[in-house]
């Protein structure tokens, strides 16, 4: 899968830089939009968690990215609502229920100035509740591919990406959740000369 990644992103005159921790361990490289006691991190494993209140928080990235590859795992059971933020609030790549659609559209990106999931990602075989998922997001300019499991699930073009920004991780407000992430990295996608 990596090879046939690293070849695809050869063919459009980038290259992969080394890939780098998305997160320190002591999370000091973060900022939290929503109460920061819903993310802990602890042997490795972000942990995003609702708090009684039921309010949300989004953890976000202070370095910005341009064109990245973002890798890691999540595992998650029963009804959750979260996802990657790419660059800005406004284009995310689901993980979990939509409160809207009231099913599960993971790895489907939506558009929050539109409403909407342009497109729907078909992950119902691929996606193993109550177990880690790996996960593949790759951004390059409004170019989104999306794999779950070691299969691409996704490739969808959107009018509202923004050309840099940081990554964030979201806790749906209104939603008795909670999400983990390990081993989360990002490789900055560079111009090959």
């Amino acid at each position: 899968m990596k090879r046939i990644l690293s070849a695809a992103i050869a063919l459009t005159g980038l290259s992969l830089a080394s890939a780098e921790p998305l997160l320190k361990p002591d999370l000091s490289d973060i900022v939290v939009k929503g109460p920061k006691e819903c993310w802990t991190f602890t042997d490795g494993v972000l942990t995003g968690k609702s708090i009684p209140e039921k309010k949300g928080s989004n953890l976000w990235t202070k370095r910005e990215f341009k064109d990245f590859t973002l890798k890691g795992e999540f595992k998650f059971t029963g009804r959750i609502d979260s996802g990657v933020f790419l660059r800005a609030e406004g284009d995310q790549i689901q993980i979990g229920i939509s409160g809207s659609l009231k099913r599960d559209m993971t790895c489907s990106p939506y558009i929050a100035k539109t409403g909407k999931y342009p497109k729907e990602a078909d992950v119902k075989d691929l996606l193993k509740e109550g177990a880690w998922n790996t996960f593949t997001i790759t951004a390059k300019g409004n170019q989104y591919l999306v794999s779950l499991n070691g299969k691409q699930v996704m490739d969808y073009t959107s009018e509202t990406a923004v050309e840099k920004g940081p990554i964030g991780l979201q806790v749906h407000p209104g939603v008795e959740m909670t999400i983990e992430f390990r081993n989360l990295e990002v490789e900055p996608l560079v111009e090959v000369k």
